[in-house]
């Protein structure tokens, strides 16, 4: 078994992504900067701290993936009450999604919330993505496209701060993740896969999605996984990082920042 990851800050002062792996158990999570923009314990984000909840809780290794989650998941409600947050607010909360594997001697056991993603690759090339339903921010990127074209003068993220508030107040209502709420377990996603089947691993944020000028269609995973297969993680990294930097006022492929955090697992066999 060969593993590589990539943990890489984005254009933000800090990188809210986080990496778990202990043994046989790996993990992604990518926290999401509350809308209060407040800071906690020494200067950090919402998102920071969530992220690092989730990850230091996996890292126990113990117990159904999913009991990990949801001790994970109350983590960051009791450490957001401790720091004083109105969890009655969801554009206050601290959140995180998550992607976990763990690994036994015939099958691949996973976890997942929001749009940090788990892929597999099989033996022929073909690949799997095992759930649906994690592009919640689809909407939003379809509306920064036509505002790129229709108020090329206008900062597009000021323009669309209430339909980002509208999405955000949505967690746990049309998409999950950590965050504290008890309605996450309605979209957690698990599930189990035969080891034996699968040649690739991919755990990953969506930093390392590849931009599109389309959101309106589905992400182009088979660019994606054709990338890895000649290059690995640091193929995608650069494919992705140099269409970030040809479009550094985010108008020809629509997304909320120049450059998003990373993180990416890679388990081969």
């Amino acid at each position: 078994m060969k593993t590589d990851m990539i943990h890489e800050k984005g254009s933000g002062r800090i990188n809210e992504d986080a990496i778990s792996f202990n043994g046989n158990l790996f993990g992604v999570f990518d926290g999401a900067t509350s809308l209060t923009r407040a800071t906690y314990e020494n200067d950090m984000t919402g998102g920071f701290l969530a992220s690092r909840i989730a990850r230091d809780t996996f890292l126990e290794n113990s117990g159904p993936l999913t009991g990990l989650a949801h001790k994970a998941n109350s983590a960051i409600y009791r450490k957001m009450l401790e720091n004083g947050v109105n969890t009655t607010d969801k554009a206050a909360l601290w959140s995180t999604s998550c992607a976990v594997v763990r690994l036994r001697e015939e099958t691949i056991e996973w976890v997942q919330s929001g749009d940090s993603l788990l892929l597999l690759i099989h033996e022929d090339g073909s690949y799997h993505i095992p759930v649906t339903n994690y592009d919640h921010d689809r909407e939003t990127l379809m509306m920064w496209k036509d505002m790129a074209a229709s108020a090329p003068d206008k900062k597009i993220f000021d323009l669309l701060k209430d339909q980002i508030r509208k999405i955000r107040a949505s967690m746990n209502v049309t998409y999950g993740v950590l965050n504290g709420e008890a309605d996450f377990a309605r979209f957690l996603n698990t599930g189990k896969a035969p080891r034996n089947q699968v040649k690739h691993i991919l755990l990953f944020t969506d930093g390392l999605f590849l931009p599109s000028k389309h959101p309106e269609n589905d992400p182009d995973f088979n660019t994606f996984v054709s990338i890895f297969l000649k290059g690995g993680l640091t193929a995608l990294r650069d494919h992705v990082r140099g269409i970030e930097i040809s479009d550094p006022d985010c108008r020809i492929y629509p997304r909320f920042k120049p450059h998003d955090d990373i993180a990416a697992v890679s388990i081969s066999f």
